[in-house]
């Protein structure tokens, strides 16, 4: 069995194709029906007369969810190129052919839907525009295919083109340890936790004992399946879901892995890595990314020996903040941290020497020992380098590497590195205080680092770089001097929303005008509504009320006054007090400390009487 997979523009009729070509519709979720547009991965069986099958991945085509195709582009076996031929190529054609390029598809095949969209010539101008924009790609010098979904044309041309594609394919490495990159996981009721995924090499069998990673958890095969169908084993290439006996399913989840036990999940990888050309100019020597393995997706840093100077492949070394699993030959894409744009991708070497833990040079060892014994002191280069007896340029050199491998922390301003399994427990401390807050108080925006200092009985200014160490390596969020778990979202309670929306009324004869905040602070202190206090603080620290003098705003209302105000010195360039006023419709009283608050924020600059905008 084989993977067929689909790729192109949102829009360009991949889901529609997949169910011409198998009458499976591959949109599994009703929003994806509801919307026309798919979200994520769909699955398809497609079976020819003489025993050749496949199974097909649907993959979104929205650019939102580059991250889902990537998961859904793994294993595939035989591309489908997918191009509207009333649009031709567009940004996600290119962006997933990039990909796709990367990961060394076999074979594609291009697929020119809506034909029946245009005539001749505008087919034959789309062919030509398509092998363009596929030069240099796994697609160049592709077979095209003009089909029409709802019309039934070239769909028995296309079928005869994909069969001939599964049988040139090579078989897999079915002698090799199984590995499968689990891109779903759910329970049955009476079955327990199933998983499904392409088995990428070796085999499976039911009452086999197989390993899920993260977590090192064994796990047995009570059952197979291929597209419904029950197998007693299933062989490399298969799209196979597996029912599996002890593993819970919160263990388990998209980008898991599921392997022979002889596989091991390991925090660093030699790789050979080729940039895109667009990418040259963003990479660094230590370059920050983010990792997408198998149907995973994790964080890590890329190490180059020397910064990438073109777009041939070269080798470096792949740190994950996390262990994962790989094996040798396999493909992976990585992106950069923000914006998400592809960096590039390449191939899985060897473990890298930093698991292997190779015998060790002594002034290594020596740093590493000066390291463990200064724990969470915070120590720079210089203090590490005396006290391992070792220069402060070699120091400084090993420090670089055991940072890009993980085992230290290297905290910023100033620059100091601390170990890493006392800044993780210390980070885990943080973690359990912050979950107990936002549970037992929901409204706040997260814990200071005071407050945190304070019950940990750590000295503040440490407690803040090892957080912000943790922030950059995104196990945790700080919003305006708040830190929170990642994914909270502060909620008031009904009676705390309430009490706001009495007491910051919007009056609808004077929309503009703010509420006095003493008289607000007095009713907060009167009333016995739990939390109101932190509740204002977060309500002011995330923008939705604004201090401005003796007065509050609503965010709504001082993104109004913005905009008028901006409006004005656009038309005039500078503007009175007195001007300001007629525009906002209020009295001086509030124009004067607005103004101010302007001046402030780096809006407007004052000029004697009048103001501008300033820069």
């Amino acid at each position: 069995m084989r993977v067929v997979g689909t790729a192109g523009h949102v829009d360009h009729g991949k889901s529609a194709l997949v169910r011409a070509l198998t009458g499976t519709e591959p949109d599994r979720w009703e929003e994806e029906r509801r919307r026309g547009m798919t979200l994520d991965l769909g699955f398809a069986h497609l079976r020819f007369d003489d025993g050749i099958e496949a199974g097909i991945v649907d993959v979104p085509g929205h650019e939102r969810f580059v991250h889902n195709m990537l998961a859904g582009a793994t294993g595939m076996d035989v591309l489908l190129l997918i191009v509207a031929a009333n649009e031709g190529p567009r940004p996600q054609t290119i962006e997933h052919l990039a990909i796709l390029s990367l990961l060394a598809v076999p074979s594609t095949i291009v697929v020119l839907t809506k034909a029946d969209l245009v005539d001749d010539n505008e087919l034959a101008a789309v062919r030509d525009d398509v092998r363009a924009a596929v030069a240099g790609s796994v697609a160049e010098g592709a077979p095209m295919v003009a089909v029409s979904a709802l019309a039934g044309t070239g769909l028995n041309e296309l079928r005869e083109r994909v069969h001939a594609a599964l049988v040139d394919m090579p078989p897999r490495a079915q002698h090799a340890p199984a590995y499968l990159s689990v891109d779903r996981a759910f329970t049955m009721t009476g079955h327990g936790t199933v998983v499904t995924g392409t088995l990428m090499q070796g085999s499976i069998a039911v009452e086999q004992t197989l390993v899920v990673h993260p977590g090192k958890i064994e796990a047995r095969v009570r059952g197979l399946q291929v597209f419904g169908e029950s197998r007693a084993r299933v062989d490399a290439g298969a799209r196979v879901a597996v029912n599996l006996s002890g593993v819970p399913l919160e263990t388990i989840a998209r980008g898991s892995t599921l392997t022979a036990p002889e596989i091991r999940a390991q925090a660093g990888y030699a790789v050979r890595f080729q940039p895109l050309p667009e990418a040259l100019e963003l990479l660094r020597r230590r370059m920050p990314v983010r990792v997408h393995l198998g149907a995973g997706e994790s964080f890590g840093t890329l190490v180059f020996a020397a910064r990438p100077s073109g777009v041939q492949p070269v080798g470096a070394t792949l740190h994950l903040h996390d262990v994962a699993v790989a094996v040798r030959g396999q493909r992976f894409v990585v992106r950069r941290m923000s914006p998400k744009t592809v960096l590039g991708g390449g191939t899985i070497g060897d473990a890298a020497a930093v698991d292997a833990e190779p015998a060790l040079s002594a002034d290594v060892v020596a740093v590493r020992a000066a390291v463990t014994r200064l724990g969470l002191a915070a120590s720079g280069a210089d203090a590490i380098a005396v006290a391992a007896n070792v220069t402060l340029e070699r120091a400084t050199e090993i420090l670089a590497d055991e940072a890009a491998a993980d085992r230290v922390w290297e905290l910023k301003r100033p620059a100091a590195y601390v170990e890493a399994t006392p800044a993780e427990g210390l980070l885990e401390r943080v973690l359990a205080s912050l979950g107990r807050r936002e549970a037992e108080t929901p409204w706040m925006l997260g814990a200071t680092s005071l407050a945190l200092a304070r019950e940990l009985e750590l000295a503040e200014p440490l407690l803040v770089r090892v957080l912000a160490a943790a922030a950059e390596r995104q196990r945790l969020v700080v919003r305006s001097g708040y830190y929170a778990t990642v994914g909270f979202e502060p909620q008031l309670s009904a009676e705390q929303a309430a009490f706001f929306k009495e007491h910051v009324a919007v009056d609808a004869a004077q929309p503009l005008v703010p509420v006095p905040f003493d008289p607000l602070v007095l009713e907060l202190r009167r009333s016995r509504i739990a939390g109101l206090s932190g509740a204002l603080d977060t309500l002011t620290a995330t923008g939705r009320l604004v201090r401005v003098g003796e007065h509050i705003y609503r965010g709504e209302q001082l993104a109004e006054i913005r905009t008028r105000l901006v409006r004005l010195l656009r038309a005039q360039g500078r503007m009175t007090a007195a001007q300001f006023r007629d525009v906002v419709g209020t009295s001086r009283k509030y124009v004067v400390p607005l103004l101010e608050f302007f001046d402030a924020a780096g809006v407007t600059v004052r000029d004697g009487d009048q103001r501008a905008l300033r820069g």
